[in-house]
């Protein structure tokens, strides 16, 4: 029987998917977006899970699209790379940024093209030191996609943005925390201890205000500053009336640790 190319391991309310094709650095093919779509849609049913992890088997996080696979061959000029994106990487990418839950990259080795990028899809990345990130596009002709385009800028601002899209050169992840685009890195070692720690953290933390903070900053960012306050005011509003606000405050009015609920 053929070995999944997405695995999946569960340690108390936390989900690890785990691509799973380490001899091709973990390379995207339709078979494996196949696999890891419906995992995603799972974990963001299964109310049991309240933080999701996504990491690598073997030496490298992701190396993108597989050029070898079917959904990429085709004769020169015929080949609508468009048609991949819609067929793949938008339906990735847009669940990734809209799980009910907070989702955590553990990039353990190289994250090149649309890996780097569904990695800053997550919201935070923890990063291994001997990783690595490359938006690798424009070494066949092509721009950031997987959300790339998007993300970068708001990231890093555009002079870095385009510094590294346009170069395609290799960030090691020490670089790449220093500049903020991901939250850490940290020996390799220890990637899989802090991961998880950040991981049980946010999992202890109320899920819907998580993913209320990801959706107001996304939605804030084009937004002048009254539009903003008044997102913040609806926001909270709709999180004001759930049982975790209320936990929350009696909580601190105890002076106890709140046990959340609300997912």
């Amino acid at each position: 029987m053929t070995e999944p190319l997405v695995l999946q391991t569960t340690s108390g309310p936390v989900r690890t998917l785990t691509l799973n094709r380490p001899a091709a650095l973990n390379s995207f093919t339709a078979q494996m977006h196949a696999e890891l779509l419906p995992a995603l849609d799972t974990a963001a049913q299964d109310r049991e899970v309240r933080a999701v992890v996504i990491t690598g088997a073997g030496r490298g996080f992701c190396a993108g699209q597989d050029l070898n696979d079917p959904a990429m061959v085709g004769a020169p000029g015929e080949l609508d790379v468009g048609a991949v994106i819609e067929r793949h990487y938008r339906p990735l990418a847009t669940r990734v940024r809209s799980m009910p839950v907070p989702v955590l990259a553990m990039v353990n080795g190289v994250a090149a093209g649309a890996g780097a990028n569904l990695a800053l899809c997550c919201d935070m990345v923890v990063a291994a030191r001997s990783a690595s990130f490359i938006q690798a596009f424009i070494k066949i002709g092509l721009v950031p996609d997987c959300g790339g385009t998007w993300l970068l800028p708001r990231l890093v601002g555009r002079a870095r943005a385009l510094g590294l899209a346009m170069t395609g050169d290799k960030l090691s992840a020490e670089d790449a925390e220093k500049m903020g685009l991901i939250w850490s890195c940290v020996d390799d070692a220890q990637l899989l201890d802090k991961t998880m720690a950040l991981a049980h953290k946010l999992a202890a933390l109320p899920s819907q205000a998580l993913a209320e903070t990801r959706r107001a900053l996304d939605a804030a960012a084009p937004m002048d500053f009254a539009d903003a306050i008044t997102l913040e005011a609806n926001t909270q509003r709709t999180l004001g009336r759930q049982a975790d606000f209320g936990e929350g405050v009696a909580a601190f009015m105890a002076k106890r640790p709140p046990v959340f609920k609300d997912r």
